[in-house]
């Protein structure tokens, strides 16, 4: 397995880059002294609440020696830094700790902006990637140090579990799209981030989107245990399944979600097949064997306490056991590296927006325009994945439920009135040229894709129609902020 390893690596270095990337261009704006939710007041409020020892336990992050937007970009730099390196095959194993460990920091301090089960995912296929990368400075394929076959079993075990148990809460959340096949019929146009290619599935007819629905099940509840049949049922999985994850690739947006379930897929190969499509055939195996002492046993101890923990936390079992079974689970949560995992249990039948307007006079309000959320109906939804605009995505959620149930809704209004730059920076400009307006609202409207016969007589991919306020309008008195009732 010395092939499917070093594709593995290089292919995890690429995704941590890519989340590092777009936490470059956010993370001050969302967790930064000045942001939506600092990091430097959660702490602080974390460890009066539980206690120094609970706070480190529960938030695991290099954050508690200090959140200034210094100290925020410096681990995300590190991690950018350490990504690289590892795509590069240098270091792979201090790389990759190095890379977890930044972005875990991150995970541990965001609050509300983290916490997807795609962090989730990677924080967990690093974790167990760190007993099998090979060591040294340079180690090519690392033929001296094969992979623990232990670890790359969780790795496929993990590829295994997010279809599996993504197919299980379809079924048991009772949704009745799911059961009458309609769950893909508004599915393009009301997931987070919609893609272009998503509006031309969107529009083709509802057979093609019940059949969809019956691969879904196929591939999620059954074809996927192809993984731990013989050599050529995998292999034939592999062919199966990562043209679908592909699929879903090209019609939404998921940051780097869909790469990771992508790449753990080369699992199910082995170096005899990828030899047979053309890399050279590596160098036997020669590691010595080892004696079976204390660290030959405590990789194994640790990878068998994850592997024990994602067996109990799995859908449908964990409200089933006695809490004491749960204990050695629930103490691995905070580091997201034993997770529950199950994508789309219910869909969303219909697709709010959240805008942000601002005004000086409270008469003629001026929308804050986003980088990449559906916002002018001219404007085709772009393919932006594996980036992950993680305030554009949280609103979406917001969208879908009460301004009360996300107060960090309220608190951009009140940095936008205070013209935080690390706030404007996340969204595509300032349309008040660097000074704050009077007033800020939110707005709520309601999308929906354009058919073919709109977009042929007006160009437009979305329609869309305005459902009044989201959010209480604040008011800037004299620097003092102020709910206003607007007409």
């Amino acid at each position: 397995m010395l092939w499917p390893r070093w594709i593995w690596l290089r292919a995890l270095g690429l995704i941590f880059l890519s989340a590092f990337y777009s936490l470059a261009f956010q993370i001050t704006g969302l967790n930064g002294p000045r942001g939506i939710l600092p990091a430097a007041e959660y702490l602080p409020e974390l460890r009066e609440a539980v206690g120094a020892a609970k706070a480190l336990w529960y938030a695991p992050t290099l954050f508690w020696l200090g959140s200034s937007d210094g100290a925020l970009m410096a681990v995300v730099l590190a991690g950018a830094a350490a990504s690289v390196l590892l795509a590069l095959n240098l270091a792979p194993r201090a790389s990759l700790l190095i890379a977890f460990v930044c972005f875990l920091s991150f995970v541990g301090a965001a609050q509300d902006f983290a916490g997807y089960q795609s962090d989730g995912m990677l924080l967990e296929a690093a974790f167990i990637s760190l007993f099998l990368a090979p060591r040294g400075l340079r180690p090519g394929l690392g033929a001296k140090g094969p992979p623990l076959r232990l670890a790359g079993f969780l790795l496929l075990w993990e590829w295994l579990r997010i279809y599996f148990e993504s197919g299980v809460v379809k079924i048991l959340s009772g949704d009745a799209q799911w059961r009458a096949l309609t769950a893909l019929d508004h599915y393009y146009e009301n997931g987070p981030l919609p893609s272009w290619p998503g509006w031309y599935v969107q529009h083709l007819p509802h057979g093609f989107h019940a059949a969809c629905v019956a691969m879904v099940f196929a591939v999620e509840l059954f074809l996927v245990w192809l993984a731990f049949f013989p050599r050529r049922w995998r292999i034939a999985c592999f062919l199966l399944v990562s043209p679908f994850q592909a699929a879903i690739i090209l019609t939404a947006n998921y940051a780097f979600l869909n790469y990771i379930v992508l790449c753990l897929g080369v699992w199910l190969l082995d170096d005899q097949f990828l030899c047979r499509i053309g890399l050279p055939a590596p160098e036997s195996c020669r590691e010595t064997e080892r004696k079976k002492n204390f660290f030959y046993f405590s990789p194994r101890v640790v990878l068998g306490w994850v592997l024990y923990a994602t067996i109990v936390l799995a859908p449908g079992l964990s409200h089933r056991l006695p809490r004491r079974l749960l204990l050695p689970a629930v103490a691995l949560e905070p580091f997201r590296i034993a997770n529950r995992y199950g994508l789309f249990a219910v869909m969303t039948q219909d697709r709010y927006e959240i805008e942000f307007q601002g005004s000086r006079d409270g008469a003629a309000w001026i929308p804050y325009p986003f980088r990449y959320k559906p916002q002018d109906p001219l404007q085709a939804p772009g393919i932006y994945a594996p980036y992950q605009p993680r305030f554009e995505w949280n609103l979406w959620f917001a969208s879908l439920g009460d301004y009360r149930g996300y107060p960090w809704v309220v608190r951009t209004e009140l940095r936008l009135l205070d013209g935080s730059p690390e706030v404007l920076q996340l969204f595509a400009k300032d349309p008040f040229a660097g000074v704050p307006p009077a007033y800020v609202r939110a707005v709520k409207w309601q999308y929906w894709f354009t058919s073919a016969e709109e977009k042929r007589r007006k160009g437009a991919w979305w329609r869309r129609e305005e459902l009044g306020l989201y959010a209480p309008a604040l008011k800037n008195e004299a620097g003092e902020m102020r709910p206003v009732q607007m007409p």
